[in-house]
């Protein structure tokens, strides 16, 4: 949280104010909301997250508060399919994300070696990289079962003795 005036702002509720938009307290939830997502919530989910938080703020509001924070350049959408847009703060800094199909959780990870590859791909192409994005979908592999005790390669025999 940033201290602003003698309110502490969320870290996208600072963004907010730094494009000159006005704070009041809806937006400020929701930007609390979205600064404290750990996912890529849709705006139903940021909706439940807001009201269980202050029960005035209706799911038209958050549309709206979305719709003018991607406007502003505060929030980015994205698709990764399961036909509803989800929504992260933006950044500086490259991170790509990686979507379980089954699950639709979303794994950020960062790659300098794939950053690299796309600037030289670029450059090799006569283009200075302005922006770029990877969303890789995928299905988790199925755990291996346990491996079993190895075998002893000899058995014994009834009198003891092994064979």
């Amino acid at each position: 949280m940033v201290a602003s005036g003698d309110v502490m702002e969320s870290r996208i509720g600072q963004m907010c104010i730094e494009r000159g938009l006005k704070m009041t307290g809806q937006r400020r939830v929701i930007a609390r909301v979205l600064s404290e997502a750990e996912d890529h919530p849709d705006v139903e989910e940021l909706y439940r997250r807001a009201v269980s938080l202050d029960a005035r703020i209706s799911v038209a509001t958050v549309y709206r508060t979305v719709r003018l924070l991607e406007e502003k350049g505060i929030l980015e959408r994205r698709d990764f399919g399961g036909g509803r847009a989800r929504y992260e703060a933006t950044e500086d800094g490259d991170h790509y994300h990686l979507i379980d199909v089954d699950t639709g959780k979303v794994v950020e990870f960062e790659d300098a070696e794939h950053t690299a590859l796309m600037h030289r791909i670029a450059a090799r192409m006569g283009f200075d990289l302005v922006s770029h994005r990877l969303e890789l979908f995928g299905r988790r592999k199925p755990t291996p079962p346990e491996e079993k005790p190895a075998r002893a390669a000899r058995t014994a025999s009834k009198d003891g003795s092994r064979r």
